[in-house]
């Protein structure tokens, strides 16, 4: 996301990620990513849980999708940062309009599984 920021920012929106760690590695993944914009931590899963993201097990690893994720990450340059305490738990991308209400909604069916950014963007639109 941090690649396609301005497109976001100059649509009008702002971003925002969650992640699960703690504070000390949310500071060390900001370092290391070079993210800007907001990094809110939740160690407890609530938002994970709200929003019924799903959990991966060891079968997802063998996916034919996960290794296609993971070599399309390896080229773009990507690597994957210190595992946390919840591993499996998947993710997933959404774009809330102002005042709530879900303009589009993408739930990870396993590792790698991301929205793509032109959606996220026309999400906007």
């Amino acid at each position: 996301m941090r690649e396609h920021e301005a497109a976001f920012r100059a649509k009008g929106a702002s971003l925002a990620a969650i992640g699960m760690g703690d504070m000390h590695y949310a500071r060390v993944f900001r370092e290391e990513t070079g993210i800007t914009f907001p990094l809110l931590v939740d160690d407890q899963r609530l938002a994970y849980k709200a929003l019924e993201l799903k959990k991966a097990n060891l079968f997802h690893l063998l996916r034919g999708d996960n290794a296609e994720a993971r070599k399309r990450a390896k080229a773009g340059g990507f690597r994957q940062h210190k595992l946390g305490e919840n591993p499996f738990q998947l993710g997933g991308s959404f774009v809330f309009a102002r005042g709530g209400g879900v303009l589009y909604s993408q739930v990870s069916q396993t590792f790698g599984d991301n929205a793509l950014m032109s959606d996220l963007l026309k999400a906007l639109s």
